[in-house]
């Protein structure tokens, strides 16, 4: 059965207009369909189709669950956007499929793009999030000034992969179940030394994503794996 995403759904039971064109064009629902829709909150409404009313379609709620979420704690990625946003929006989606609580695109020094627009990526996020049945969904931040965000206080542990020769403990072993996460991910020219110093000051701690060299988006995703390995319920 399809999921669908309404963020409203519970003040006015009618799905959105691009997901009613979904249920009604492409699924041919009428009414007494059976559908679900989330609110992208952590709740599932399992409903039918109450009316069809040209482009409109009420449903009815018949039973609602408070689903869990399947990981424990939170984990936040910091990444600073590539310059193909084709990579950042892949990481976007394979990062919710996983589960993933929210994204941060930060504007580091030698960061290739200093601009983003995130309503793309939030419509691929929630697509990920309704084909791998999920209910809900990450918070896609805007782009921040690197110091801005290292300064601003985080919730459970920090941490920043960087790539310059230092002692790191591997993120798989810095990681506490059940605690909240932050990381910080570089562009591709890597953090500024100035930037890994500012962070380990504000209470970040260096790591390492093993012995392999990786891109922006794979750093990212293989952050994102190792929380949710750690920490899967």
């Amino acid at each position: 059965m399809s999921l669908f995403y309404v963020p409203d759904i519970a003040e006015r039971w009618e799905l959105s207009e691009e997901e009613a064109a979904h249920a009604l064009r492409v699924l041919r629902l009428s009414q007494g369909s059976g559908l679900e829709i989330t609110d992208g909150c952590g709740t599932l409404y399992k409903a039918v189709v109450s009316s069809v009313v040209g482009k409109h379609c009420h449903v009815e709620a018949k039973e609602v669950l408070a689903m869990p979420k399947g990981w424990r704690g939170n984990i936040c990625i910091a990444v600073a956007p590539t310059k193909n946003m084709d990579r950042i929006e892949w990481l976007a989606e394979k990062a919710t499929e996983i589960g993933i609580d929210e994204f941060v695109f930060l504007n580091c020094r030698y960061s290739e793009r200093k601009v983003i627009k995130t309503e793309r990526v939030e419509r691929i996020v929630v697509s990920a999030m309704k084909q791998s049945l999920k209910y809900r969904k990450p918070a896609v931040s805007e782009m921040v000034d690197f110091k801005r965000f290292v300064t601003t206080e985080r919730p459970g542990a920090k941490f920043i992969a960087h790539c310059y020769d230092e002692e790191k403990l591997l993120l798989k072993d810095a990681i506490v179940p059940g605690e909240d996460v932050t990381v910080l991910i570089g562009p591709e020219g890597d953090f500024s030394p100035e930037e890994v110093k500012m962070a380990m000051e504000a209470g970040y701690r260096p790591v390492s994503l093993g012995n392999s060299r990786l891109r922006t988006e794979t750093a990212g995703l293989v952050a994102c794996h190792t929380f949710n390995l750690k920490n899967e319920i």
